[in-house]
């Protein structure tokens, strides 16, 4: 039987142009087959298409009531090109959006599902404004190939916990986990701190490459999302953590009880006093990592192949036929 192609379009500016080997290193077969599926993203003729995080030309603001007076016409939407899909119908085509509806952006996500539902067959998101609501198929940050993630045991570990963040502060959510760096910072916490464009009062270690470096050699990771309140976001945070065997203290929403098994994660009760109380607990020893390892082991596999995007894909072509 011949592969299906699966082609790629995305807003995130880190995806264009359309690299040819899009998640290949999510797959342990060459050139990123899975099952009866091939992920393509920049095929010029796939015969299924992903909107990936893809957002529609959005409407232009109201005008103001000065406008208005001046007698100026509001403009139109911008029109979709069709030959942005590449040819495939809209039957064939997915529309998966990933993130998570913060106050800022619900109207900008609703505006995406609204549209995704004009242009595709399937939309989902993390949300419940979504016309299917579901939890994001998984996508990781750790370069490190599939076949050495599903076999490795686990690696030496020498330090006790580290946390890859950035300084982003552009909504309530960001600012409240940016408090709570600050908070830890002023701490005795033992935590390495990783990541771009953060303040300077963190002694950061700096920016990564690969997710690998800064989480294989700790027993502990910070994974704390940037929202927590419905039950279907959770993100890449907590599946880098896991595939390079941390044991992570997870700030984060209720999804992530109902797609991994007891005991492969710490729940981080709160970004306050009490949080880096329960931190400091836990990073103390590290028997928390040890007595975790079976449930981080059954963790990495269930991400590697149930949850993972490609495996996600495979899956729906297949009820497709």
């Amino acid at each position: 039987m011949s592969l299906t192609s699966i082609g790629m379009i995305s807003s995130y500016t880190g995806l264009q142009p359309y690299p040819v080997d899009w998640l290949w290193q999510q797959s342990p077969k060459p050139f990123g087959q899975w099952g009866n599926i091939q992920i393509a993203a920049a095929d010029p003729t796939p015969d299924y298409l992903l909107l990936y995080q893809f957002d529609f030309p959005h409407p232009p603001k109201p005008l103001s009531w000065k406008d208005r007076l001046r007698g100026r016409k509001p403009q139109p939407v911008q029109a979709i090109d069709d030959a942005l899909f590449r040819g495939v119908p809209k039957s064939r085509r997915m529309a998966l959006l990933r993130e998570p509806p913060l106050d800022e952006v619900v109207k900008f996500n609703v505006w995406n599902y609204d549209q995704g539902r004009q242009h595709c067959d399937y939309v989902s998101g993390p949300d419940d404004a979504a016309p299917m609501p579901d939890y994001m198929p998984a996508i990781w940050y750790v370069d490190v190939s599939f076949r050495e993630l599903e076999t490795m045991q686990p690696p030496v570990k020498t330090r006790t916990c580290s946390w890859i963040t950035s300084g982003i502060n552009r909504t309530a959510n960001h600012r409240k986990r940016l408090a709570f760096l600050q908070q830890l910072s002023h701490s005795q916490l033992d935590c390495d701190y990783y990541g771009r464009d953060l303040p300077d009062y963190i002694q950061a270690s700096g920016r990564l490459n690969n997710k690998w470096h800064a989480m294989s050699p700790y027993f502990y990771n910070l994974a704390i999302e940037n929202y927590a309140d419905n039950p279907w976001y959770v993100s890449e945070k907590l599946w880098d953590s896991l595939l390079s065997w941390c044991l992570p203290i997870y700030y984060g929403g209720s999804a992530a009880d109902k797609l991994l098994p007891p005991g492969s994660f710490l729940r981080l009760p709160s970004m306050d006093e009490k949080g880096l109380a329960y931190i400091q607990e836990m990073t103390a020893t590290p028997d928390a990592w040890y007595a975790a390892q079976d449930a981080i082991a059954e963790a990495r596999q269930i991400i590697l192949h149930k949850l993972n995007l490609l495996n996600w894909l495979s899956e729906y072509v297949e009820k497709q036929r």
